[in-house]
């Protein structure tokens, strides 16, 4: 397999001197998934965690509907780059084949291949979790997944995505050159781990837009914590899924969007009102 890291030479100017050396780069390499003996996405993306993110991808798609759907899973290496090559139930396949397109996916490619724009803003799933969290467990969760991006800390250009739940930490943490494929290795991981993301928060490192809403759904998690800001169809979408969206989470506080009483914020200081300006 491709190593995730690679070291490459490179000059730097600064201050008008030029400096030569060596900097760690994150790989990319195209994976193939394929079902049953036919290839039906291709993307670019971090040769780690395939398993996962073939899992997690055909999740995510609504391919399959549980892990038990993949019969067998081999991650193999190939000449140009990486597949995974997946067996499904036959009835899953003729569902898949129903409504099959082929994806030629650049790095962060959320949405290659859709047909219709219907499709591309459908409604996300529902999702009803109960959990409730204090404002500074969010604030310790998105603190605790910067320690556990292995990748970035080597290449620092690579997103990452975090399943946390509280009173046990991080439980799974995902990177990849695209954010899309970060948040689909995690919920490959996720549903390895057989946790019950109802109980949880996903964290990101990215901005938050509709994919990423729509993939969460799909997860079932409740909470949806983010160090950049939403678009506004994501708010919208996450309003309309139930999910709670907090983004622009810093280490002084964060801003809450959608369904905010999931997260325990005490009192609310009254709006201070503008005072006129009198010329």
């Amino acid at each position: 397999m491709p190593e995730p890291v690679r070291r490459v030479t490179r000059d730097v100017w600064r201050e008008g001197e030029v400096t030569s050396g060596e900097r760690a780069v994150p790989e990319e390499t195209p994976v193939a998934l394929t079902y049953n003996g036919t290839t039906h996405a291709v993307m670019m993306a971090s040769p780690l965690d395939i398993e996962a993110f073939a899992l997690g991808f055909s999740l995510s798609e609504g391919i399959i509907r549980s892990a038990a759907d993949i019969l067998s899973l081999d991650v193999i290496a190939v000449e140009d780059g990486i597949e995974a090559r997946m067996w499904i139930a036959e009835e899953r396949m003729a569902m898949l084949g129903a409504r099959r397109r082929y994806l030629a996916g650049p790095t962060g490619c959320g949405l290659c291949g859709v047909e219709s724009l219907a499709e591309a803003i459908k409604p996300a799933a529902q999702v009803e979790g109960q959990l409730t969290v204090e404002a500074t467990a969010l604030l310790d969760a998105m603190s605790a997944l910067a320690p556990a991006q292995t990748l970035n800390h080597a290449t620092r250009a690579v997103h990452a995505a975090g399943y946390f739940e509280p009173g046990r930490g991080i439980l799974a943490v995902a990177e990849d050159v695209g954010r899309h494929n970060a948040l689909d290795k995690l919920i490959g991981k996720v549903a390895q781990l057989k946790a019950e993301p109802a109980k949880g928060l996903l964290l990101l490192t990215s901005r938050v837009s509709i994919e990423m809403v729509q993939k969460a759904a799909v997860l079932g998690v409740p909470v949806i914590a983010a160090v950049s800001a939403p678009t506004s169809l994501a708010i919208r979408t996450a309003e309309r899924a139930g999910i709670t969206l907090a983004a622009i989470v810093r280490s002084d506080g964060f801003e809450v969007f959608t369904h905010e009483g999931r997260i325990d914020l005490g009192p609310k200081k009254p709006r201070e009102k503008r005072q006129a300006h009198v010329a």
